[in-house]
């Protein structure tokens, strides 16, 4: 019953759409019917700017601290990473928003730096390289989300762990994959570093 409870929350905090709301409250627009129409920090950097997407990232993120944090008080570990997870589902499928949300890496993120912050720093690291020297942040996002449960086992963390790690990388894939295939095929957007965005009001 606690579980569902951890679940419910963190799915509920998961709703909350930080790219939605600056969009509107910063750049008068729905993010929704521009760039890609993602609703995550990458779309909103293109559309708004470096401030805009790095506000949506943090704030993304700062949901899945907030989703494991409440899931760790009630039920350890374990309770962590229900709440977590539900906080990026939340992300992904928001019932607010039509289930139309963004990619859960920012939301996945803030669960990691919790429950296992030294894995965390080594694939934040390992994102900003990625990016710096491809410009491709689907590639990132999805090299990050397979390194993941590999460093995980590699740490020696439990079995439950290990299994949270792979419904999280799951998570990322599954949203990622028509990245995956414009990679693939060489159609992936690229970011540039200097965004041609709106800027913020």
């Amino acid at each position: 019953m606690l579980y569902i409870l951890i679940a419910a929350i963190g799915y509920t905090l998961g709703n909350i759409s930080s790219s939605y709301l600056v969009g509107k409250f910063a750049g008068n627009i729905d993010v929704r019917q521009h760039g890609s129409g993602n609703l995550g920090a990458t779309n909103v950097f293109r559309v708004l700017g470096f401030k805009a997407g790095i506000i949506v990232f943090l704030a993304d993120a700062l949901k899945g601290v907030l989703a494991t944090l409440i899931g760790l008080w009630i039920k350890g570990d374990i309770g962590g990473l229900v709440g977590g997870i539900a906080a990026v589902a939340g992300h992904n499928w928001p019932f607010m928003l039509g289930f139309k949300g963004g990619k859960g890496i920012a939301t996945s993120f803030g669960t990691l730096i919790i429950i296992f912050p030294g894995v965390s720093l080594i694939l934040f690291v390992v994102a900003v390289l990625i990016i710096v020297l491809t410009k491709y942040v689907s590639l990132a996002s999805v090299s990050v989300a397979i390194l993941f449960p590999i460093l995980v086992i590699a740490f020696g963390y439990s079995g439950k762990h290990i299994i949270g790690a792979l419904l999280l990388c799951a998570l990322a894939l599954y949203r990622h994959r028509a990245n995956i295939s414009r990679l693939l095929n060489r159609q992936e957007n690229r970011i540039t570093l200097r965004s041609r965005g709106r800027r913020l009001r």
